[in-house]
């Protein structure tokens, strides 16, 4: 039980990682247009995974 509970940490971390490098990667115009600014992004990112 605990390998699983660490292994499903490890994989919402990674989720988490590409999320935010997804983000990160996107011009200013194209966040306003999603509705975020680049101060968001972890936050964002976080709340997705953080569970």
């Amino acid at each position: 039980m605990y390998l699983t509970y660490v292994l499903s940490k490890i994989r919402s971390h990674q989720r988490y990682r590409r999320t935010l490098r997804a983000f990160t990667q996107l011009n200013d115009h194209l966040l306003e247009d999603v509705g975020i600014s680049r101060n968001e992004i972890d936050v964002i990112a976080r709340r997705q995974y953080d569970q």
